[in-house]
């Protein structure tokens, strides 16, 4: 221990007596380290750490097999909780938006998100309330018989100022009263990660809320079913059993044609969304561990580099008794306080950057949030990487250690066996590290390029120039047939605004939040189990004149009036791919005839162009429209096409809304601000690339720069025989970088080929993603020229100022 501390200090002086190599060494451990730190916190917090509930290991969520079909139907949850054999219990859970207040003065109504639950559903999850009570099973007694909400924690503290005494006093959402009856504990946010409610009500009141029962409709899959296995049974077999029950309900019920069950680990809303996910957070996590090993070759470049440098240093040492094996300790000391040192300074900026993580909101329109609490296991994985790293970089000198001539370096005063003719193990760990910087930077110009394109792809409608006011009527108590007159003169006063040049309004807009879809079975079906249908289309119902608005374009037939109302025929547009799938040909589909059920006859009556309804990369999907008379919805989305900015059209639509009902909830923004969820993929695909590849392109210059500058120093009296035999500057530039750049072309190179590979999977989150693009092979090979520039500049300087008479003195 003691010669273990005299090494650490000495260890110390010789870090303080290179401050530049010092701090060299600890940024670019610290960049690499931080960047893993940052990526395994999050990592763990979404993907590896269960739920923070007792006993999470037993909890499942039941999905289906079909990737994305994560929810289930209130009585099919009813049949697997009742029927299994192989859990312990199962609960039901939803989420529900309402305007929430609490009924004092003129207080303004905001829209929340919370959790529609099943009665067991905190009793499942073994939680116990800060206040008051959860609501149980024995709380329900049909539709609408628990009148009872669960605050959120931050909700009772942010907007209630953590009242003590609010247990047993009312709030109000959608205009409809409920009881506090308890506040959850600050440590729990529901069983989807992402997403931070405000309050929990019983799921029984669903009618009461939305003036819709899901709760009878088996063929509604709107909610979310998990469950605890028992003791000693798995997955598998758990799976086995409810597939057994999904087959008995198929045979008895037409809705449950084709239903299924599989079990998948809860918290990211399923596998429609935390496959994807999960995915996509281990390709970063192995792209921070690439920024990592290209730290680690950049280090050990720098290490080998200083071992030769101290070559006489330490063929004195030993020439005076000390061994090999107590040089090389002495010199892995020096690497791990390095290391340690790194470590401490990357986890440091790890926490910054996760306290800026957890204060974003990438998505307006969602209280989504991701908040990391790095736990003992990231610290532990920091201090684990940091003494890896150490070692790995302070083994690379041990050969050099090994091979040194005492005798020969007292004589010629260097021990370090210099050559410049053959591929060393530096060049080797340089090649690797050029090699990652290249990938990350392709893929960042990919992910960049796809970018920009997607901003300006065809949508199937134009958001240029369009403001949205999303007013959500059913959030001041208005049900779907009471808010149509409402909008007809919302729509009506909005057409006045000097400058609009055309209006509508839709339920949901394509590519936002949410969306419908519904099975298409042809006109002379009996058959209305799901195996019978035609396809599965998106459906949306809009007013007159939206098509106009959103600049989608109708390529034959007619549009809406407002005299296709619930006393007319029912109709509908279509789109391309519908038409195509349905009909053969988009002609043929104008006057033809589809149901979307038994009652449900609708007929044709236009067909517009495709679009993108649910993400930017999903394949061509089949899409209907219904006019909004015929089918009101309480929630809409006012879309206003004009020339003048944004700000004045906003402020006009304030006084209307606020002219037409002071208690409506609403948020204006642009369309463009809209496609945030939509584009929410490629935009944390391009940031997080972008870092990486900045990371690795730092790392490159610094390695590079290395690699040149120990070149010149190397050759210093070589250079300047040259200089005194005559050799021009541009050839005494070329005998001292050659070696650089040449590592520099082959190393960025093997990336390129690499990064264009990989960009096949990037296609798969960054909408337009393609490595085919002109700009962003130009852009790559600029950017790896220009950091060859960077690196070399200052020694080629050097290597150009030698001075031949002034090494021939020392000499």
């Amino acid at each position: 221990m003691h010669a273990l501390l005299q090494d650490v200090r000495f260890s110390l002086r010789q870090l303080r007596k290179s401050p530049s190599f010092t701090l060299t060494a600890i940024l670019t451990l610290a960049l690499g380290i931080g960047a893993n730190v940052v990526v395994f916190s999050v990592l763990n917090a979404l993907v590896l750490k269960p739920l923070n509930v007792p006993h999470p290991q037993n909890l499942y969520q039941i999905s289906r097999r079909p990737p994305g079909w994560d929810t289930q139907s209130y009585p099919d949850y009813l049949a697997y909780r009742d029927r299994n054999r192989t859990f312990l219990g199962m609960a039901a859970y939803g989420f529900e938006f309402a305007g929430i207040s609490t009924g004092q003065g003129h207080e303004n109504v905001t829209q929340s998100i919370g959790y529609e639950a099943s009665g067991n559903y905190f009793d499942l999850l073994g939680i116990q309330p800060e206040m008051g009570r959860f609501f149980h099973a024995n709380d329900e007694h049909g539709p609408n018989s628990a009148p009872y909400v669960v605050l959120g924690h931050a909700f009772w503290h942010d907007r209630l100022n953590s009242d003590p005494h609010v247990i047993g006093s009312t709030i109000y959402l959608d205009k409809h009263p409920f009881t506090v009856i308890g506040v959850a504990p600050q440590s729990f946010h529901g069983t989807e990660l992402l997403v931070w409610p405000d309050f929990w009500v019983p799921m029984v009141n669903e009618q009461q809320l939305k003036g819709y029962d899901y709760l009878t409709k088996r063929g509604d899959h709107t909610i979310f079913v998990i469950g605890r296995l028992k003791t000693g049974v798995s997955p598998q077999q758990a799976a086995e059993d409810l597939n057994a029950i999904a087959s008995q309900l198929a045979k008895a019920y037409t809705d449950d044609d084709s239903l299924d069950a599989r079990l998948v680990k809860p918290g990211l809303m399923g596998d429609g969304f935390g496959g994807p996910a999960r995915s996509f957070m281990a390709g970063v996590m192995f792209l921070a561990l690439l920024v990592l090993l290209a730290a680690c070759a950049n280090l050990a470049g720098i290490f080998a580099a200083r071992a030769a440098d101290r070559s006489r240093e330490l063929a004195i040492r030993m020439a005076i008794g000390a061994g090999r094996w107590h040089v090389l300790r002495q010199l892995l000391s020096e690497s791990i306080t390095v290391a340690i040192l790194g470590g401490a300074a990357g986890t440091f900026l790890a926490s910054l950057l996760l306290q800026a993580l957890g204060r974003w909101q990438p998505v307006l329109q969602a209280p989504i949030h991701v908040v990391v609490s790095p736990d003992a296991t990231v610290y532990v994985v920091a201090v684990l990487l940091s003494l890896a790293s150490g070692a790995l970089f302070a083994l690379l000198p041990v050969r050099q250690i090994w091979r040194i001539d005492a005798a020969h370096a007292l004589k010629s005063g260097s021990a370090a066996l210099v050559t410049f003719r053959r591929l060393t193990l530096r060049d080797i760990l340089l090649v690797v590290q050029i090699t990652i910087c290249t990938l990350l930077v392709t893929a960042s110009f990919v992910a960049l390029q796809g970018m920009l394109r997607s901003l300006h792809a065809n949508f199937g409608f134009n958001p240029q120039g369009v403001t949205l006011a999303e007013v959500d009527m059913g959030l001041a108590g208005y049900t779907d047939r009471q808010a149509l007159p409402l909008q007809k003169r919302m729509l009506e006063e909005a057409a006045q605004i000097p400058g609009v040049s055309s209006v509508g309004t839709i339920n949901e807009v394509p590519l936002g939040v949410s969306s419908s879809d519904s099975l298409v079975y042809r006109q002379d079906s009996t058959d209305f189990r799901n195996s019978n249908s035609v396809l599965d289309a998106v459906r949306y119902e809009i007013s007159p004149g939206y098509l106009g608005a959103a600049g989608t374009r109708l390529l034959t037939g007619r549009d809406f009036t407002w005299h296709d109302d619930d006393k007319s025929p029912r109709i509908a547009i279509v789109n391309e791919a519908f038409a195509r799938r349905m009909f053969k040909s988009v002609p043929a589909a104008i006057g033809q005839h589809f149901r979307l059920g038994r009652d449900s006859l609708y007929e044709i009556v236009g067909v517009v162009e495709d679009g993108k309804y649910r993400t930017l990369t999903e394949d061509q999907r089949c899409a209907m429209f219904f006019p909004l008379a015929q089918d009101p919805d309480h929630g809409a989305f006012l879309v206003v096409r004009s020339r003048v900015p944004q700000n004045e059209i906003a402020s006009s639509l304030q006084r209307i809304i606020s002219g037409l009902d002071p208690g409506l909830p609403y948020t204006i923004h642009s369309w463009q601000d809209s496609l945030a969820f939509a584009l929410f993929p490629s935009r944390a695909a391009t940031a997080t690339l972008g870092m990486m590849g900045l990371l690795a392109a730092m790392l490159a210059i610094t390695g590079l720069f290395g690699m040149a500058a120990y070149s010149v120093s190397k050759r210093m009296k070589e250079l300047g025989i040259r200089i005194a035999l005559g050799a021009q500057p541009i050839q005494v530039m070329r005998a001292a970088l050659e070696r650089p750049v040449g590592l520099l072309l082959g190393g960025s190179v093997a990336g390129l080929v690499l990064g264009v590979l990989a960009s096949g999977i990037l296609a798969q989150i960054v909408y337009e993603a393609t490595p085919d693009d002109p700009l962003v092979l130009l852009g790559v090979i600029a950017t790896m020229a220009l950091l060859g520039v960077i690196a070399t500049w200052i020694p080629a300087r050097r290597a150009q100022s030698v001075d031949p008479a002034l090494l021939l003195r020392e000499e």
